[in-house]
């Protein structure tokens, strides 16, 4: 027979250990998904706890805590199925990735993820045990089957959920905690369309939003029906509800299914209709970036209780980008641009630092650091017997800037906020604790050619050029001697980007990188050199938003103290 669920799916933004304020944002939503008569409810993989708890999970106590928030909102689920992802522990004390089955008061049954992902940013196999059993549901008077599993758990084919499947199990249902990168909405709606199609099963997915340090999840819950077609997308970037009505046919079960766990609930399936959400639209590829990037640092600068930001205005393009962020993540009267020009500073960025700051109507302080610059190349003098040259003095005055910063975060409790790229961090284009001070790093990510990219997606996002023309046309310079131009120690942005791409990203070998380059093959082993060169700068670097399929940092790992070196 043909069965129908009103499916209530909950993109949440939780914050990392704040369990009772994760749990009452829970509670909220299962009280308005029973005000919309939903049959299922499904939150996020770790909605408990936040998405990754990482060592906090060696803490017995928030583990005791997580377990008494599941048993708390348990109590109060009445009239509907919730499934909601918490950390569950055996008798013996082992840990599971767990989704609780919460239902009439109390919690039915439990499955624990069993593809544990222990690569790139994940770490699970650190922390928890796999589950050993795919689990099932079986829903109202028609005993409807369906399958539950966990994020990793439907990305491997011969899975939990094609064994569910097997069993009987027309709806397959994931809770996840999937963080962003560039094409990741893509890759998800590809893999959910082929298992749907694979099993011949519908499929909900429901995935995390928010910020959470280096990590951003963007939501994007799918629906996807038996022939692959995607029938649902919920909003990527957006904490809500969203109410599907999944039809699917129940299945004879198998004689024998010793391992599929079997738990039936009560509960009629809702005759109601209507009310359901509209599908969204995805999004431009380069709006994406920048609404992760947005929703990344807002959320990095209000959990972690500051609400003003500060950075550095040199009129390049990169300040230019990461204001702009900031003004869309906190508001005008959240952001406050610091100039800080020397001698070496031409009245054309200069005048466009001003303007940036003017045009996003963000507080503007002009701070010159001439007097503080004469003064440490004379004290080095009086010193050294020898007035600073070089590269020492050009990072002198990096310094002075990133101390002056640091200054005014200290003095009226401001997050200072690093406007570094990733094309610049990967070949050590920076100055330790100069331009690469802060307690943030926006674009850290953003390799320079998407920089210039995503300025022109600020300029459509606030409706007018708060980032002016002659920003974008300006040869990119450090001003921090005369003439300076970036190419005069870097190979053209375009050629550098795809270099770093395929050694950091792809992991590919020179040769391999030069044979893939049609220009400029001979820059390939200068720029292996610089970014092998500058791993202990990277690793002192603040922390900033991932938004490539490999970033530095928990993506990518590499020894300091490393002499290896390709022959």
């Amino acid at each position: 027979m043909k069965d129908h669920l009103r499916v209530a799916l909950v993109q949440l933004n939780v914050a990392v250990g704040a369990i009772p304020g994760n749990s009452e944002k829970i509670a909220a939503f299962l009280a308005r998904a029973g005000k919309a008569r939903a049959d299922l409810v499904l939150f996020p993989e770790l909605a408990i706890t936040g998405y990754p708890p990482e060592d906090l999970l060696f803490k017995s106590t928030f583990i005791r805590d997580n377990l008494r928030a599941v048993n708390c909102l348990a109590a109060s689920v009445r009239g509907l199925t919730a499934i909601v992802g918490f950390v569950d522990r055996d008798s013996k004390g082992s840990l599971y990735n767990g989704a609780a089955v919460l239902q009439n008061g109390r919690v039915r049954g439990c499955y624990h993820k069993m593809m544990l992902p222990n690569y790139g940013v994940f770490d699970e196999k650190r922390y928890f045990t796999a589950g050993s059993r795919p689990f099932v549901l079986e829903i109202g008077p028609s005993r409807a089957r369906v399958g539950v599993s966990i994020c990793e758990d439907i990305w491997v084919r011969e899975s939990p959920c094609q064994e569910a499947a097997a069993a009987g199990a027309g709806l397959l249902v994931n809770i996840s905690a999937s963080p962003y990168y560039a094409g990741k909405r893509r890759e998800r709606e590809q893999l959910i369309s082929r298992r749907a199609k694979d099993y011949r099963s519908w499929i909900c997915y429901v995935n995390l939003i928010g910020g959470q340090d280096e990590l951003v999840f963007d939501g994007g819950s799918l629906v996807a029906n038996p022939s692959g077609r995607i029938t649902f997308r919920a909003p990527q970037f957006q904490e809500g509800l969203y109410l599907v009505e999944v039809p699917f046919m129940t299945r004879p079960r198998p004689e024998r299914e010793s391992r599929v766990i079997s738990i039936r609930v009560s509960g009629k399936l809702s005759s109601a209709r209507g009310g359901l959400s509209q599908s969204a639209r995805p999004l431009d590829p380069d709006v994406e970036i920048f609404q992760a990037l947005v929703l990344g640092l807002r959320n990095y600068v209000l959990k972690n209780g500051f609400s003003h930001v500060v950075l550095g205005v040199s009129g390049g393009i990169d300040s230019a980008l990461t204001a702009a962020i900031a003004v869309a993540a906190l508001g005008k009267k959240e952001v406050t641009c610091v100039s800080m020009p020397s001698r070496y500073s031409s009245g054309g960025t200069q005048a466009d630092a001003r303007k940036v700051a003017q045009a996003l109507k963000a507080q503007f302080l002009e701070i010159s650091i001439e007097r503080m610059f004469e003064a440490a190349l004379h004290s080095l003098r009086d010193g050294v017997g020898q007035m600073p040259q070089g590269v020492t003095a050009e990072n002198l005055q990096a310094r002075i800037r990133g101390t002056l910063l640091m200054a005014l975060s200290n003095w009226f409790g401001w997050l200072v906020l690093a406007t570094g790229n990733k094309s610049e961090l990967s070949t050590g284009y920076c100055t330790l604790y100069g331009d690469m001070a802060g307690g943030f790093a926006v674009i850290k990510d953003v390799p320079k050619t998407w920089v210039y990219r995503l300025s022109r997606t600020a300029n459509r996002f606030f409706g007018r050029k708060v980032i002016p023309e002659s920003v974008f046309s300006r040869p990119p310079t450090a001003e921090l001697r005369p003439n300076q131009r970036d190419q005069d120690l870097l190979p053209p942005y375009q050629r550098l980007d795809f270099i770093i791409k395929a050694y950091v990203e792809e992991r590919l070998p020179a040769g391999e990188i030069r044979r893939r380059l049609k220009f400029g093959r001979g820059d390939v082993n200068r720029v292996l050199r610089m970014i092998d060169a500058n791993e202990y700068k990277r690793r002192q670097a603040p922390i900033g938003i991932k938004i490539t399929p490999l970033a530095f940092g928990k993506d990518r790992r590499m020894p300091i103290t490393n002499q290896y070196r390709e022959a």
